[in-house]
């Protein structure tokens, strides 16, 4: 897997927005709340995103992955090289992140953002 094509997986989903935070990680949120972060100075490329409280121990211990540094008490988890899934789990854990993400959005914004 590549950059463009976690893009590609992330885009599909409804009311996605991207951008670039702290000058080298590409975030996609919804309702401006991050789902997945990549590591765009890394190499190899790195990426984070949120997982079910019952998977976090064992998604972070497994070999190159671990709890990504200030957001592991949400239970996000980083792996240390995009190319290390396949894409049948980038789009698991994907969409996964986003509906975790998007079922804790306020009322207000899944209004906003037509869920509602």
């Amino acid at each position: 897997m590549n950059i463009e094509e976690l893009q590609v997986i992330c885009k599909s989903n409804e009311a996605v927005t991207e951008s670039i935070k702290w000058g080298n990680d590409l975030c996609f949120c919804i309702g401006e709340k991050m789902f997945l972060v990549i590591g765009l100075d890394q190499s190899p490329t790195s990426a984070a995103f949120k997982v079910l409280e019952e998977q976090f121990e064992e998604i972070s211990s497994r070999e190159g992955f671990k709890p990504a540094p200030y957001t592991a008490r949400y239970k996000w988890v980083m792996i240390n090289d995009i190319k290390e899934m396949t894409k049948k789990e980038w789009q698991f854990y994907i969409e996964q992140s986003y509906s975790l993400v998007k079922d804790k959005l306020s009322v207000k914004i899944k209004k906003q953002l037509g869920f509602i």
